[in-house]
């Protein structure tokens, strides 16, 4: 079975330098800020494809679904601050 820390692991280890907490109320739908410097300059989708990317097959699979908030520091900070 999934759970939120495999799912982070498998995150960080594919997007190393991420920022990642993964919370889930039933280890098959899953929800996950990531943060990372290196989504500067990219679109959402590209931000999207390379979490997707780090999880592989289990997208689909054991991860039913995963909702996403991809950000760089930057943005991060500026949405804290509103």
């Amino acid at each position: 079975m999934m759970t939120p820390e495999k799912v982070e692991t498998l995150i960080r280890e594919g997007i190393p330098g991420a920022q990642v907490q993964v919370r889930s109320g039933d280890n098959v739908h899953f929800e996950a800020p990531v943060v990372r410097p290196g989504f500067a300059g990219r679109r959402p989708l590209q931000r999207h494809q390379q979490v997707y990317g780090a999880l592989g097959t289990l997208m689909g699979g054991e991860i039913h679904a995963l909702a996403l908030t991809t950000l760089t520091p930057d943005e991060l900070a500026a949405r804290d601050r509103v």
